[in-house]
């Protein structure tokens, strides 16, 4: 049985193993995940046990935008309505404000998030810079 929190408290190595899990470079930084957690405005968590199997982390600006900077959700609970479930709990948090954006990373997410709501703005152009040369291309 699946259970969610409300929490930003993770050790690094349950970070690093959803994180890797899912095949997100950023699994590789575990200590610096558990700050980002610890510095976000909002993260939602679901649970198998002890277990982390899906997370979503929002950051906003207090009043009219948030943006959800990741959803995860471990290979082998996806298909089971957890990251449908954990942006329910975000938007019904955010849903006074103005903007909910995210950036779907992978192109065979965009149907996910549409059926969520979500829509393309086509007059916008995701962008981004890495401050180091991690080895990812871009």
């Amino acid at each position: 049985m699946i259970t969610y929190k409300n929490e930003k408290t993770f050790t690094a190595q349950q970070l690093e193993t959803l994180y890797k899990s899912v095949g997100w470079f950023s699994g590789n930084y575990p200590q610096q995940l558990v700050r980002a957690m610890k510095g976000s405005a909002t993260v939602f968590s679901a649970w198998d046990g002890e277990r982390l199997v899906g997370l979503i982390n929002v950051l906003d600006d207090g009043a009219m935008a948030a943006y959800i900077h990741c959803l995860l959700v471990a290979p082998d609970w996806q298909g089971k309505g957890i990251g449908s479930e954990l942006v329910r709990r975000v938007r019904e948090k955010y849903k006074d404000y103005l903007y909910l954006t995210l950036v779907a990373e992978e192109r065979k997410n965009v149907a996910f998030y549409e059926k969520l709501g979500f829509f393309a703005e086509k007059q916008a152009v995701p962008m981004m810079t890495m401050n180091r040369d991690f080895g990812v291309e871009a």
